[in-house]
This record gives structure tokens, C-alpha cells and sequence, in this order.
């Protein structure tokens, strides 16, 4: 139905040219597929920002099928999954459980949940089952597994025959102290399991080996680097994945921007093609720190879709991704809003491009569920907050009356009852007792007495808006939108809101009138 075309502006777009022409410049594909890569470390729970890198990439394959539909596609989720823990994440139980395992790798600590045989494998299993629920088309590839399978070895090898050309790349990236014990190799200590940081005495190129000191003994210890006896430090070990793997296509976050570089220029020296890169900018938490996995802080995955659908977030995630973005509980309204717009927007238009552009053709890969002027969710805020209830049904009623008078869709009608339960839930949490509402003078209550007078039943949406604007010219002359905040105020207790005719007409003339009169503490 939609056919790609090179004027397309949208990222997702702009990042799958680059592909494209990575794959031309380098004028082969032994693999016989393009690969898109997305990293996840298992020394926490996975968290929001990791469902948005998948997202991302994901978004960027889909639009490079549209580009090149003849070229096979894969999408690896990689696990770090032999890192050694080098702290104690707060957020998760079992707490001196993982305290005695550091420096093992994730894979060979102890699950702290009970649930499963490692760590690693439950945040593994936290990843892949949340990716399941989104649909998302991807293969899981555990570091752990692939290193103890031998399919590194080879490129291992390369690394070591490079030793020297890869110390000169990362000696200048360290600190002083650090560059006295740097390498990258990190032996798997056959006594203890844990991830040895300690130089490397010799290299043994013909057995495929590397001699380091023991740090408890003193002594001096031979082991091999294949066959996940050895892990690389993460920066080689990212260079060498890319090379051994063929990756096309990472994104990453603008805090590692250097270290790309570096991993780049450690694929090249292996023979490898570096991939294209896209550098995002973080998710930030209500006071503009960095999310972390291990500390837990932010808005998870699940918080979210306690109070918003999965297009909300799929919206808020693929919009502006190289701004820093505050995931917070009081982004959600707006996120689901501006979904809905984007729907209303896509439909709008008989231009293709324009609707290949969208964020929604992109979120759905396609053209999204067609919610005609559908209600926007701080509407349905403003009804819970005007009803004075936590009942879904009773929202449902005057949903039911609104989408007869204005001839929805049994689609629409389905996601709005959808909405109605989460609008609930966060005027619950959120809004709920922490709204105050403006107590009219007399000047102000005139004007109330006025709009209730002209009020009637059988006037629409846009008449009723109408009556609001002119009583505002009449009132406020040339600053109209005065008369809507006062609405606003002692109905909702913020200044501002919904298009007062649109939500008179959801609520009902009769229940406004009383609830102006109420609020407004009218004696007419």
C-alpha cells in the first residue's frame, strides 16, 4: 500500500539510509541478512529506557524493509550476560546473597527472587517476557552462551594477535592509576568463578593463552581465552561482538558516545565493519538525574501501564529521541493525548508521505486503529474529576451517551472504556484531594449566571463553545481565554483543560449547569 521513498523525513527513515548505504559501501553480506543489535546488562531489572532502545531499533528495521523489502532482517537482544556484579543493585531482595557473589558473572550468581537458576537468567527471562508482550520480532543471544559455545573463539583470537594495536586504542581512554592493570582480557578464575580485573604477564599466541598473576596467591596462572574461560572488558568486548556478529545497525545513549568510538576503531582492527550508530540522549527522572537500572529510579516499564496503554508509551519513546526525556508519572496524560492527535492527524491526510512520517505509522508499522475524533484522555480526567467518582461504569455511561450523539465506532467506543479504567486509576494516584478550586467574586459569578442561562440541551459541542467565547468577549474583551481559565479553575481546580464545549457536551448541560451552580456556589 505504501511505498518508500527518498524524501521521507521522519528518523526512523533517515536512520535506515544510512544502513542502506553502509550495506552498499561495503559491498557484501556474508551472513545473508542485515543485523540490528540492541544490548541489555542483566545486572538489574530490565528497565524503561531498555524497552526503549528495542523500540527504536525495531522502528528503524521496519522502515528499513520498506527501503530494501528483498533484504533479510534480524534483530538481536545481546545479554552481557558473563559480567562479572561489581555492585549491589538496591531494588531487587536477598541482598548479602548477591553481596557474596560479586565479581562473579551474572549467569553463575544465584537467582536473589527464587525463581530461577541464575541472576542473569531472571532478568533475562523479565526482558524477553515484557519484549513477548509488545510483539516485538527479535532474538535473544546470551553472552554467556555464545562465549562457552566457541562462536567467539575465533575473533577472540584476533583480539589476541592484536593485543598490542587494541592496548595503544584504550591505554590513552584510562585514568593513570587504571592503565598500570588494564586488559583486555579478563581471566574467569577457576578457583573462585569470579571475573579477574588483573594484568596480563604474557601472551601465548600459538596455545591461545594469556598468563596473569592471581591476586590471592601471588602465583602465576595459565588460562585459555576461548571457550568463555576469559571475558574481554565491555568496551573490546563490543568491538569484538560487532566484528564476530556482523552488526549493522546499534543505537546507544549519548553517555557512551566515546566509548563507540573506541569499540569502532577495535572492530576495525579485527577486520570488522563497524556498524552505523545512533547516539540517543537519556531518560532523565522527576529531579533530571540519569535512570538507572540498578538503583530502580524513574518510571518503570510496568508503572507505566498501570495508567496509559502500550501506543502511549510507544509515542513518548519514539518522539525527538536524540532530547533528553523526564519519564515521570505527569508525562503520561500528555503522551497518550498526543497519540490520539497523531491518529486524527494521519487520517486527516491523503498524502502518503505525510502518513509515512507519522509516529503512529511507525509505532503500528503501519496505518494505526482509526479512532475517529476520538476523546482525548485528560477529557476523560476531567469527567472523572467532575463526577466525583471511581467508577469506571459510571464514566462508561456518559461515554456510551457521547459516541451515540457523535456516531463513534464500536473500535473507538472499546479503547475510550480502555481509557475510562486508566483515567481512574491516575486521578486515583495522582490528581485526586491535590486540585484546589477557585472561589468566583462577583463579577465572576455574573458571568457563571450568564453561561448557565444561555446554556441548553439541545445545543451542540461547537455552539456551546460559543457561547463560552462570547461571554468572554463580552467580559474579558481582548483576552477571551480568560473566560475559559475561569472555568477551568472552579471546575477542575487547574487553569487549564479540555474544549469546554466538547466536555459540556460529554457531561451533559444538565450536569454542568448543577455543577457550575455547586462549584460556583451560586444561589440562581
Amino acid at each position: 500500500m505504501y511505498k518508500y521513498n527518498n524524501s521521507l523525513k521522519s528518523w526512523p527513515f533517515e536512520e535506515a539510509q544510512k544502513v542502506y548505504k553502509r550495506i552498499n559501501r561495503i559491498n557484501h553480506n556474508n551472513k545473508g541478512y542485515v543485523l540490528f543489535e540492541t544490548g541489555y546488562g542483566p545486572s538489574g531489572l530490565p528497565h524503561i529506557g531498555t524497552f526503549g532502545e528495542v523500540l527504536r531499533t525495531t522502528m528503524v528495521m521496519h522502515a528499513f524493509r520498506r527501503i530494501a523489502p528483498e533484504i533479510p532482517c534480524k534483530l538481536f537482544a545481546f545479554s552481557d550476560d558473563m559480567d562479572g556484579l561489581r555492585k549491589v543493585p538496591t531494588n531487587v531482595p536477598n541482598q548479602s546473597l548477591l553481596q557474596e557473589n560479586l565479581e562473579k558473572p551474572l549467569t553463575s550468581i544465584p537467582d536473589p527472587f527464587e525463581k530461577y537458576g541464575s541472576f542473569a537468567e531472571h532478568n533475562n527471562a523479565m526482558l524477553c517476557g515484557f519484549l513477548d508482550s509488545f510483539g516485538f520480532e527479535y532474538e535473544f543471544k546470551s553472552s554467556t552462551e555464545i562465549y562457552k559455545s566457541g562462536n567467539f573463539n575465533n575473533a577472540l583470537v584476533k583480539i589476541l594477535e592484536n593485543y598490542e594495536k587494541i592496548m595503544e586504542i584504550m591505554i590513552p581512554s584510562l585514568r593513570e592509576e587504571r592503565q598500570k592493570t588494564y586488559s583486555p582480557f579478563l581471566p574467569i578464575c577457576r578457583k573462585t568463578g569470579k571475573v579477574l580485573q588483573v594484568p596480563i604477564k604474557e601472551i601465548k599466541l600459538q596455545e591461545s593463552s594469556v598468563v596473569y598473576e592471581d591476586p590471592e596467591t601471588g602465583s602465576l596462572e595459565c588460562t585459555s581465552i576461548l571457550d568463555g574461560h576469559c571475558k574481554l572488558q565491555w568496551k573490546v568486548d563490543w568491538g569484538m561482538r560487532w566484528a564476530a556478529l556482523g552488526v549493522d545497525y546499534e543505537m546507544s545513549g549519548k553517555d557512551l558516545i566515546d566509548s563507540v568510538k573506541l569499540s569502532s576503531s577495535i572492530c576495525r582492527v579485527i577486520g570488522g565493519d563497524s556498524p552505523e550508530c545512533l547516539s540517543y540522549e537519556l531518560f532523565l527522572d522527576e529531579e533530571a538525574k540519569k535512570i538507572s537500572k540498578s538503583k530502580g529510579n524513574g518510571l518503570s516499564m510496568e508503572d507505566w501501564l498501570k495508567y496509559a496503554p502500550e501506543e502511549s508509551l510507544s509515542y513518548y519513546m519514539y518522539q525527538s529521541p536524540k532530547r533528553a526525556k523526564r519519564l515521570f508519572f505527569d508525562v503520561i496524560p500528555n503522551a497518550m493525548d498526543d497519540y490520539i492527535d497523531s491518529v486524527n492527524k494521519f487520517y486527516e491526510t491523503d498524502d502518503d508521505n505525510k502518513r509515512m512520517d507519522s509516529a503512529v505509522f511507525h509505532i503500528h508499522n503501519g496505518p494505526p486503529p482509526h479512532y475517529k475524533n476520538c476523546l482525548k484522555f485528560s477529557m476523560l480526567l476531567n469527567l472523572v474529576e467532575a463526577c466525583s467518582t471511581s467508577d469506571s461504569k459510571i464514566l462508561f455511561g456518559f461515554i456510551e451517551k457521547y459516541a451515540e450523539k457523535y456516531d463513534y465506532s464500536k473500535e473507538t467506543v472499546n479503547f475510550l472504556e480502555k481509557l475510562a479504567r486508566y483515567a481512574v486509576k491516575y486521578y486515583k494516584d495522582f490528581v485526586e484531594g491535590k486540585r484546589f478550586y477557585k472561589k468566583p467574586n462577583d463579577i465572576e459569578k455574573q458571568i457563571l449566571r450568564e453561561l448557565v442561562e444561555n446554556f441548553r440541551e439541545d445545543q451542540n459541542a461547537e455552539e456551546l463553545q460559543t457561547i463560552i467565547f462570547d461571554m468572554g468577549k463580552k467580559y474579558y474583551k481582548d483576552d477571551v481565554k480568560q473566560c475559559f481559565v475561569l472555568l477551568y479553575e472552579i471546575l477542575f481546580g487547574t487553569n487549564n483543560g479540555p474544549k469546554m464545549g466538547s466536555f459540556i457536551s460529554l457531561y451533559g448541560v444538565k450536569n454542568t449547569i448543577k455543577l457550575l451552580k455547586d462549584r460556583g456556589e451560586l444561589d440562581c
